[in-house]
């Protein structure tokens, strides 16, 4: 009897133990984000599916991942460039693309999504897969500031979802977010934990709260210099150079602010107010208020705080 137990431990620890193991994944959303996990993924030998509503922003999508490998094996393999060129086509074979996503997660050990911030597209999206995901399919959400509970509220899986956050560029940030509610299952966690350090990523154990622990820190500092600005008592010029040389920040919060993108800042900020309307921190600024509301929201429309054109 002792051994039969002694064997059923141990089946069942076996069984455990492959569940938790994340050999496919399925990335919803070929954006900058869901390409650059999407890349990483397929590098450190994992079976990747990206998903997008179309064949169009797909191929842009591998297109993109193509540019960025050859970016890596310039520096990787300088001295083998035949090496160089067999990992991109063994990395680039690792990803199939799909614009049907009920039928991609029918198989997925881990369904990854990054896609617009938005809650109710996410609540929508994740309903819709908890029906077409087999049951041990872990779900998880790439957001950078909606809770992760209410993400998972629309879906049957509350232990198997959890928060996966990267930060961008994918393939050269090392750190990820690893997020639980209250209802993730430690599986889930260690799965979630040991993905993120299979893509070679160092993680960091966050709760369900706004922000989790970077953006929690980094917005409120990025506003407090906006507002600094917007009271006169420096210019944007030298709060940025202040910051850079006196902290040893890499960037000025304008800077970054304006590479992170302003209106995705209001949307953090704006959704952090409505949640904790008498937090000061989360207060608004008319002055980033302002710049979204004219369409200039960083490098990526031309202009933010600074010109880029």
């Amino acid at each position: 009897m002792a051994y039969f137990g002694h064997r059923l431990c141990r089946a069942f620890s076996s069984s455990a133990l492959r569940s938790v193991a994340v050999k496919h994944v399925v990335i919803i959303g070929g954006g900058q984000m869901g390409a650059g996990i999407a890349q990483v993924a397929a590098s450190t030998g994992h079976q990747v599916t990206l998903v997008d509503t179309s064949d169009a922003i797909l191929t842009k999508a591998v297109n993109g991942m193509e540019a960025s490998l050859k970016r890596v094996v310039k520096k990787k393999f300088a001295d083998k460039p035949e090496a160089g060129e067999a990992f991109i086509e063994k990395v680039l074979r690792s990803v199939s693309t799909a614009t049907d996503a009920n039928l991609a997660v029918q198989s997925t050990d881990l369904v990854l999504e990054a896609i617009v911030e938005n809650l109710k597209v996410k609540q929508d999206l994740f309903s819709q897969l908890d029906k077409a995901a087999p049951a041990h399919t872990i779900f998880a959400s790439n957001t950078s500031s909606l809770p992760i509970g209410d993400i998972a509220s629309a879906t049957s899986r509350l232990d198997r979802f959890g928060g996966l956050h990267f930060f961008n560029p994918v393939p050269m940030m090392k750190l990820v977010e690893v997020i639980g509610t209250s209802s993730t299952s430690q599986e889930t966690l260690d799965s979630l934990m040991n993905f993120s350090r299979a893509l070679g990523k160092t993680t960091v154990a966050c709760k369900d709260t706004p922000g989790f622990i970077v953006n929690r820190l980094l917005v409120p500092y990025m506003l407090e210099a906006v507002r600094l600005h917007e009271r006169g008592h420096g210019s944007k010029e030298d709060i940025d150079v202040a910051m850079k040389l006196g902290a040893g920040y890499p960037m000025g919060p304008f800077e970054l602010l304006d590479y992170v993108g302003l209106d995705t800042a209001k949307f953090i900020l704006d959704g952090w107010s409505a949640a904790d309307p008498n937090n000061a921190l989360f207060a608004p600024s008319p002055l980033l208020d302002k710049l979204v509301a004219d369409g200039k929201f960083g490098k990526k429309t031309g202009e933010g705080f600074y010109k880029y054109k």
